[in-house]
């Protein structure tokens, strides 16, 4: 499977949420990381046919996706962040529902909801109605539901939020197994649910990528360093006015600050290794300065 994404552009009169975006994509998990407004929505909603861009061309193996319509829509999965339920069915016939408006066969339908409530850990809540699942629980239906035409693309949009962490850990995990000999896009702005799991991550600000990379290589890019140190707590005020901090933890002999920056920021600062979190708050996170710290 390959998908390209040829100068995608989407404007919303004189806003531009996607911008001239060029990217290819083959088989295996992509992570759409950006804080909320950057248009990874708006990216994932023409990708689905549900938008359609202002300038711009998205390829399914070399055709027009447009040209394509449903015989590209029988190759789709989506999980978009707030998904439609009918709250008085049950698990079960929910999925069997979605089945029919799908086309799937019934006997074919019957087989692959039983298929995929085991896969997903909704067993015993097979008989459940929708509207008595938790968040979590309605979020494994959701991706079940994207699941019954086995498609071989599956596009996600935020499907971890609102999840306790251990419910996040589940997602990953399944969204891994699933990634399997199709194409995985998971949009988020939660930097964990990508870090472990995608082979390629995409940042996204602004409606523009603005790097591309496996974690590795984005940690590798960054142009400054991060540093941690332990200071007295009078010290607090004038660090986090003068750089960006990405931890602040109150110690019983002072405050243990982690910060980004391209200098050493006080004598007792010792270098520390760089994660990805580091890097989302040096591109997406406040400047320095722009939040008051009480300790």
């Amino acid at each position: 499977m390959k998908m390209e994404l040829d100068n995608l552009t989407k404007q919303f009169g004189a806003f531009t949420a996607v911008d001239h975006i060029s990217i290819t994509m083959s088989n295996g998990v992509y992570g759409l990381l950006g804080v909320n407004g950057a248009g990874k929505t708006t990216l994932m909603r023409m990708l689905c046919t549900l938008l359609k861009p202002t300038e711009g061309t998205i390829y399914c193996n070399g055709r027009d996706i447009w040209e394509m319509d449903s015989d590209y829509r029988r190759l789709l999965g989506y999980l978009p962040q707030e998904f439609g339920f009918y709250p008085e069915f049950s698990v079960q016939d929910y999925l069997l529902y979605i089945a029919a408006l799908k086309g799937i066969r019934p006997a074919v339908a019957r087989k692959r909801v039983k298929e995929l409530i085991m896969k997903v850990g909704l067993a015993k809540e097979a008989s459940h109605k929708m509207k008595k699942l938790s968040g979590g629980m309605k979020r494994r239906a959701g991706i079940a539901q994207a699941m019954l035409n086995d498609p071989q693309i599956l596009i996600l949009d935020e499907p971890t939020a609102g999840l306790d962490p251990n419910e996040r850990i589940r997602f990953r995990n399944l969204i891994s197994e699933l990634s399997e000999e199709r194409l995985v896009l998971l949009s988020t702005h939660i930097v964990s649910d990508v870090e472990y799991i995608a082979n390629e991550i995409w940042m996204m600000q602004e409606g523009k990528i603005m790097h591309q990379g496996t974690a590795e290589q984005i940690i590798a890019s960054m142009p400054v360093a991060v540093w941690e140190c332990l200071v007295e707590k009078q010290m607090v005020s004038a660090l986090t006015k003068r750089y960006k901090v990405s931890n602040l933890k109150t110690e019983p002999a002072g405050v243990t600050l982690r910060i980004i920056s391209g200098e050493k920021p006080c004598e007792q600062a010792k270098r520390a290794d760089i994660t990805l979190e580091d890097v989302f708050l040096y591109y997406f996170g406040e400047k320095a300065g722009d939040e008051d710290v009480a300790i």
